[in-house]
């Protein structure tokens, strides 16, 4: 089993900065890509950006030039920095892992945007 746990999420004022890490633990021993996703009340949940074990990364377009995925992979762990962040940002975040066929996922960590 791979557990993956989120911290770093909070409450910001619009136009502030957040920081999210994601470490993941457990049977880890194969190549696999990591992300982050996000679900807003009453919505579902989408792609927030991904990363490929070649740390290739790709970015929803609502996100494109305010937000930066990384990893650092022999740690197991996923960055989400996010800058210029806008009240339509709150959601409660998630990062996953995808090794093979399995698609793992952390409890989510909430992000508020308010003034």
């Amino acid at each position: 089993q791979v557990q993956l746990v989120e911290s770093g999420g909070g409450l910001v004022q619009p136009g502030g900065s957040l920081r999210l890490s994601c470490a993941a633990s457990g049977s880890i021993f194969s190549i696999y890509a990591m992300g982050w996703y996000r679900q807003a009340p009453g919505k579902q949940r989408e792609l927030v950006a991904t990363i490929t074990s070649g740390n290739t990364p790709n970015y929803a377009d609502a996100v494109k030039g305010r937000f930066t995925i990384a990893r650092v992979y022999a740690k197991n762990t996923v960055y989400l920095q996010m800058n210029s962040l806008k009240p339509e940002d709150t959601a409660v975040y998630y990062c996953n892992l995808v090794r093979t066929s399995i698609t793992y996922w952390g409890q989510g960590t909430q992000v508020t945007v308010s003034s």
